[in-house]
């Protein structure tokens, strides 16, 4: 697939918000960025009590233990401008409960991953908005940077002055991969709405070494947040992506699934 081609044949459609504030398309297209994310494991009892639907289920590499996802992304082109953003979530099943280790396994085969979205922080208001109003992602405007030390691209998330996470993963060897699929669930009024996303890895690489990742906690309350969670010391899978595209689809109802 040639760089572009993963856009052909999707249609766009010219969207406003109800005050006629803020113009944009949907889906937004996401033509040149960075992503790397490190999959960590956490107690089960504790990252229930922070989704905020019974029926959501946390996914477990074992039993007693569920997935984390921390994933920062730096988009350089888009239909919204650059921006940055960081996503802490939560690998789930909507209703029906999943199985400890299978689960996971069938996702990565499918190379389709659901997850709720727990913080979602980015770098302009234009993403905040729209991510709030039209999704009802759990967006704030906070300070994302990027940087590369020692063959680790190294990505620090702060706000107000405090330091709420550093995140560094390795400049892995990459090829080529299939596109993933990734469904987000989110809350908006109280009512859980679900939005694809999809991702053409044009440059990927993944490891599933320990050292891969490192994730540091700062002082934040969020920081705070994700200690009483039990975060395992050490990543349980990575994955790097110096160049992809992606196509965010607008948020619907679960009925509409």
């Amino acid at each position: 697939m040639n760089r572009g081609d993963f856009f052909k044949g999707v249609v766009q459609w010219d969207i406003m918000t109800p005050d006629m504030s803020l113009q944009g398309k949907l889906p937004v297209f996401y033509y040149d960025n960075t992503s790397m994310t490190a999959i960590y494991t956490a107690a089960t009892d504790r990252v229930r009590k922070l989704l905020p639907l019974p029926d959501m289920h946390p996914v477990e590499a074992m039993v007693g233990r569920a997935l984390v996802a921390f994933t920062a992304f730096e988009y350089r082109k888009t239909d919204i401008d650059p921006y940055n953003e960081f996503s802490i979530s939560f690998p789930i099943t909507f209703r029906k409960k999943g199985i400890p280790g299978i689960t996971v396994l069938g996702m990565m085969a499918r190379r389709y991953f659901t997850a709720y979205v727990w913080q979602l922080p980015v770098t302009t208001e234009r993403a905040r908005r729209g991510g709030v109003e039209m999704y009802g992602y759990p967006k704030f405007c906070a300070d994302i940077t990027f940087a590369k030390e020692n063959g680790m691209l190294v990505c620090r998330l702060s706000e107000g002055g405090k330091n709420i996470l550093t995140l560094k993963g390795q400049q892995l060897k990459t090829a080529v991969e299939k596109v993933n699929r990734f469904k987000t669930y989110s809350l908006k009024d109280g009512v859980p709405l679900a939005a694809n996303v999809y991702m053409n890895p044009v440059e990927f690489g993944k490891s599933m070494s320990g050292k891969a990742a490192e994730l540091t906690l700062g002082d934040h309350d969020i920081a705070r947040q994700l200690r009483e969670i039990k975060l395992s010391e050490k990543p349980l899978f990575y994955q790097y992506m110096p160049v992809m595209e992606a196509i965010l689809f607008g948020a619907r109802n679960l009925i509409d699934d």
